[in-house]
């Protein structure tokens, strides 16, 4: 059961989708430079698992959180390059969504409110950490995986919304602590110390 609350924590705070953690091996993770080579998946089409590439053909490089590079760094002590980092509690083979869910998810979800929650919502918990901690577009779109930043805005609009927000009171600080310092010194005074030039009404 600890490695199904790593599996919580890589998909929420890496943003992986299922496939990708399902098909992760322990070469593809760098823990020194804390990144997640991500460039396979597996789906399961009525029983069956088929490998292949990322959604889009994309290669990419996800970073990892200090704190869960350190837990990761454990739970792969022991194993080969070639193994799975994540796998089924039986036989070590690939680790199945509805198994995952069965086993462990749908019942955490439910004890804390979030009856209903798939593992795959957790890309957009990753996407909402990643913009609340200052990430640009282009970074939240390279670590999702997204073909273009276009396609990661129409997605998540309203965590950019929010981000603007956070933009305006900082630009609202700012123009404060010019004025407070300036308060004394005319109107325009402010605007020639930021720019280094002379402001003239016209």
């Amino acid at each position: 059961m600890a490695s199904y609350r790593l599996v919580v924590l890589v998909l929420a705070y890496c943003g992986l989708r299922w496939g990708e953690l399902a098909a992760l091996k322990v070469r593809r993770m760098n823990l020194v430079r804390r990144r997640i080579d991500v460039a396979e998946s597996v789906v399961e089409v009525d029983g069956v698992l088929i490998w292949g590439v990322p959604k889009g053909y994309e290669r990419r490089s996800v970073p990892i959180p200090a704190f869960l590079a350190d837990e990761l760094r454990g739970h792969l002590a022991d194993r080969e390059p070639d193994d799975l980092v994540f796998t089924g509690l039986r036989g070590g083979g690939v680790l199945r969504n509805r198994i995952f869910r069965r086993a462990a998810f749908d019942r955490a979800a439910t004890a804390v409110g979030l009856d209903g929650l798939v593992p795959h919502e957790l890309r957009h918990t990753a996407a909402s950490l990643a913009v609340s901690s200052g990430a640009n577009v282009k970074a939240v779109q390279r670590m999702l995986g997204h073909a273009s930043a276009a396609l990661t805005l129409d997605t998540y609009t309203d965590l950019f919304d929010d981000d603007l927000d956070a933009v305006a009171e900082r630009l609202d600080l700012a123009a404060r602590a010019v004025r407070e310092r300036f308060a004394d010194s005319g109107p325009f005074r402010g605007f020639r110390a930021a720019s280094g030039k002379e402001a003239t009404s016209r």
